[in-house]
């Protein structure tokens, strides 16, 4: 029987998370360089989290810096985790990533090389090798299953976005299931968080679209701590939001849910519900040690390289500073 991970066993890597999270992107970071003068002056601010120099500041340039940043954290993480199975968490959207963009590469006839991400738990290669030669030796059953039934999917209805549905179902249903077997009460909370937040986009999505009841159930998945046969009651019924989440973290996005609903804005709900996971994880901030702080910095990291996007690109967009700040997400430091 495997030897029972104790919070104790955290001691070292929880010290090291909260040197780590000094170099985090704070918001004060985020406010210089959205009042940068120049790109290559709020790529400067990124260099003292840690990012490496960006010589010329384009899009190429930053998928680069962030694509090196985060190979940097897992391997730092890796090396150091009592558990490895607790990072594999967080690299499993990768493969999914990848398996997504390699069926659609394969449907149009496209070269999907710079759309592939080196951060999963198998190298982009491997995958790409597995899809082309019909051969997955040496993949989780689970993930080959969801990608054969997206195929199927995708060359039947030649519909990307049903073939999307069923990996993310997939995706949802072995990220809970790793968590889980991690032990971590906190980190089978946070999949749930997101699980819920997934359903509850896609429920004001629908109803915003007045899509019907059979479209709604096959974008709903299983595992949250929201019951889908309550989503599937109040999208029939018409109770009302507020009667699924009244009582929940996500009260808050519902509420700009029902108003998004009526038209109203669809960025001011999806960034409540951002918000939210964000304020869950946070509460790893006065852990002293155990995995808390590790899957609290892994998230904050994430929603890091989102920001960094959203600034980087807004910037050399050219958007104005009032419209990238009013995207940005609440920062974990």
């Amino acid at each position: 029987m495997a030897k029972r991970i104790k919070d104790t066993d955290y001691l070292f890597l929880s010290t090291r998370i909260r040197v780590l999270e000094r170099t985090l992107l704070t918001r004060e970071r985020m406010d210089r360089m959205l009042e940068a003068a120049t790109d290559a002056e709020a790529a400067r601010v990124l260099v003292e989290c840690g990012y490496p120099e960006m010589p010329v500041v384009d899009v190429d340039s930053i998928n680069t810096a962030l694509a090196t940043m985060r190979d940097s954290v897992f391997q730092d993480l890796y090396s150091n985790a009592p558990d490895p199975k607790l990072i594999d968490v967080f690299k499993l959207k990768y493969d999914y990533h990848n398996a997504k963009t390699l069926l659609k590469s394969e449907a149009m006839g496209s070269d999907p090389a710079r759309l592939l991400v080196e951060a999963g738990r198998f190298p982009a290669a491997v995958l790409t090798e597995a899809l082309g030669s019909g051969s997955f030796s040496g993949l989780p059953d689970g993930f080959v299953a969801a990608v054969r039934e997206a195929r199927d999917i995708l060359n039947t209805t030649h519909n990307p976005q049903l073939s999307d549905f069923a990996l993310d179902r997939a995706y949802f249903a072995e990220m809970l299931q790793m968590a889980r077997d991690t032990g971590s009460d906190f980190l089978v909370g946070y999949v749930q968080m997101l699980i819920d937040v997934a359903n509850l986009r896609s429920l004001v999505r629908v109803l915003r679209m007045g899509k019907n009841e059979d479209y709604l159930k096959n974008v709903l998945f299983e595992g949250g701590a929201v019951a889908v046969r309550s989503l599937l009651t109040a999208a029939a019924t018409g109770s009302g939001l507020d009667a699924v989440y009244g009582v929940t973290p996500l009260a808050g996005a519902a509420e700009l849910g029902e108003t998004a609903i009526q038209g109203g804005s669809l960025t001011a709900f999806e960034k409540s519900c951002d918000n939210a996971v964000m304020n869950y994880v946070s509460a790893a901030k006065y852990v002293a040690f155990g995995e808390a702080p590790v899957v609290g910095y892994l998230v904050a990291r994430d929603n890091e390289f989102t920001a960094v996007r959203i600034i980087m690109t807004g910037r050399l967009a050219g958007l104005s500073t009032d419209l990238i700040r009013e995207r940005l997400r609440e920062a974990y430091v």
